[in-house]
């Protein structure tokens, strides 16, 4: 069965990192942008139209739940709330964690 996220991954999805920057810096996935949760609303724009497709992940799955609404309340068509960092699909061709 297909992954809905691997799918949104390949097909050019944003990906947006929401824990804070430290987090990030210490490891994230491939081409994601950090935009902390508590920094999302100020930021909105940097994300550009909003039938782009966005997929949200943090430590948890709290913090990305919470910018998932946040988003999705803002008007923004297609976001999925992967969940945590280690939730996040490995099988994306060229995809590996990064330091």
């Amino acid at each position: 069965m297909a992954d809905p996220i691997v799918d949104m991954i390949k097909s050019g999805a944003k990906i947006v990192d929401v824990r804070t920057m430290e987090e990030f810096e210490d490891e994230h996935y491939p081409n994601a942008v950090c935009i902390p949760v508590n920094e999302l609303q100020a930021r909105l724009g940097e994300l550009g139209d909003k039938s782009t497709p966005i997929v949200v992940y943090c430590a948890s799955g709290s913090r990305s739940g919470y910018a998932a609404r946040v988003l999705a309340m803002s008007g923004f068509k297609k976001v999925v709330n992967a969940g945590g960092l280690w939730d996040m699909p490995s099988d994306v061709k060229g995809t590996s964690l990064e330091a």
